[in-house]
Formats: structure tokens, sequence, C-alpha cells
């Protein structure tokens, strides 16, 4: 058993006799939690991964990169939320129940002032057909008995059918399910054929790491991401300290190169290299070259 699995158990007790000796606790060590690096990506990949998603999917996978959003903070976005004319989005009840402001892409306005048009239609029905409105917070709701029917207060991405609030037993038009924005970023890394990992926590990775990378302070980047302490941000800087990236290979920097047997026959360079006349190349390779035409590389053609 681990430290905290143990500290656990002596808060769940609390003060319960116990009938048997409950043991030394001084000899446990506090299990550490391990520190992982941000799987982030770059931004054609991005650009090809926004490419592949299409309709609401697309609009909400623009806001978790363009505004660096959580997966649950874009779902819950309500109409009144989105400020066009100062270009920011309001996120309400955030992690750690805090409220912040963030940036809204100003290429994205025109795509999202079409989102609510869509919205106003489904608001227009249930109301019509006698919905209960959407989810309020229970406090909320007892001071203003009529908010969750009322327009500002709609979902930006609703659910496509009603469905019964298990608390309130009252028809709701819910939030869109956070599953089926999961579900299309990994069809769309899979049809972009991405070679990382993509998730849409990914998004707000790389929007973190773009506007580091572009020169923004770290305190700018850390409002915009919405936490307390700059602690959780400062893992966003590896990408600018590129550990190790700036040494040169060793392989580099040998001046004679023995190629090893060729792998595959019919290259358009056949025996010796014709670019690189001093180096050792076998007369039954194949060829491929790179460089500037200073340094002018002979490697094995691979696959080909």
């Amino acid at each position: 058993l681990s430290k905290n699995v143990l500290d656990q158990a002596k808060r769940d007790l609390g003060n319960r006799p116990l009938r048997a000796d409950s043991g030394r606790f001084e000899d446990f060590v506090r299990a550490k939690h391990s520190k992982r690096l941000p799987e982030v990506l770059t931004r054609s990949e991005v650009q090809r991964l926004l490419g592949c998603m299409g309709c609401t999917s697309h609009l909400m996978a623009v806001l978790l990169y363009g505004s660096g959003l959580r997966l649950i903070e874009c779902v819950r976005l309500r109409v009144k939320d989105i400020d066009f004319k100062r270009q920011q989005i309001l996120v309400r009840d955030g992690k750690g129940q805090k409220d912040r402001v963030t940036i809204l892409p100003e290429k994205f306005v025109p795509l999202l002032k079409d989102q609510p048009k869509y919205v106003k239609g489904l608001y227009k029905r249930d109301i019509e057909a006698g919905s209960a409105g959407v989810y309020i917070w229970p406090a909320l709701e007892r001071k203003y008995p009529t908010a969750a029917r009322e327009w500002i207060w709609q979902y930006v991405f609703p659910a496509s059918k009603l469905s019964l609030d298990p608390q309130s037993r009252k028809v709701r038009r819910h939030h869109i399910h956070e599953s089926s924005l999961q579900k299309a970023v990994k069809a769309a890394a899979k049809k972009a054929e991405l070679t990382k990992r993509a998730t849409c926590h990914t998004l707000r990775h790389s929007f973190a790491t773009h506007l580091l990378e572009a020169g923004y302070d770290i305190r700018t980047v850390q409002e915009l991401l919405g936490h307390s302490d700059v602690s959780p941000t400062m893992i966003y800087t590896h990408v600018l300290k590129k550990p190790g990236l700036a040494v040169k290979s060793p392989l580099d920097m040998l001046n004679r190169l023995h190629c090893p047997l060729s792998l595959s026959p019919g290259c358009k360079f056949q025996g010796r290299c014709p670019l690189v006349k001093n180096w050792c190349c076998r007369q039954d390779i194949d060829f491929y070259h790179t460089g500037d035409g200073h340094n002018v590389h002979c490697w094995k053609v691979l696959g080909r």
C-alpha cells in the first residue's frame, strides 16, 4: 500500500474506534506523481487535423485550439458567453470553479456567428413544445425561475435530441456530449495520418505551446489557460529549451562514409556516387543525395 492510500483510509475512518492496532504509518513513503511532457502538434499538423473535421465538430475543435478551452468548457458554452465585439469568450465555472476570459480567434468569428442561427431554430421549437429549457445552477434557478427558457442561457452546441434530467425529472435540451467531439478528433487524426496521439486536450497543449513560441510571455498564457499558478504553465516551455536538438549528430561529422549492402535495385544513381567522388562508395548499392551543394550526403535508398 502507498502512503496516499493509507492517508485516505485514515481520513475515511475518522474518529471511529478500531478494535485492532492500526499499525505504524511512519515507514510508508508517499507515492510520487510521474512527470510527463504534453503531446504537442505542429501548426501544419493542426491544419491537417482541422481539415479532416466537419460541421459542429470542426467549430468546437477550432475553439479548443484557437482559445485554449478545455473540452468540458467548450461543450458548456452558452450564447451570452461569447462577445463578438470584444472578440473574447467568458469561461464560466471552469476547472476549480473559476471564471476567466480568453481570446476569440478573429478568423473564427464569421463561422461562429452562423452557429446561433441554427441554435435559435431549435430554441423556438423547444419553447413551442413546452420544454423546460436548459440546465442552470439550482441557486440561480431559484433566483431567476424563467432563466432556463431565455435565449441568452441556451447552449452554443446543443444536443440534437431532448433528454430527461435525472435530478429534476424535467425534459431539457442538454449540451452536446463530450464523447462526440472526442470520437471526431480521433477519427480526424486517423484520416490525417498523424504520427502523434491527438486528443481534444492536445489542441489545448498546442495552443499554449504555439503562443510561447510566438513570443508571448508566460503570465499571459497562464491567464488564458486559467491556471492559478505559473507552475503548470511552465511545462510548456520544454519546446523553447529544445534540449539536445542543437547537438549535431556524429554521423554528420564523418568525412568518409562506407555504405552498407543494397536493399533495393533500380535507383537513379548506380555504382559509384556521381556527386561525392572522394567518398568510398560500393558499386552494388543505390544512392540518393541531400544537402545544399557544399555538404552533400550519400545515403542508401530504402524501399525504393
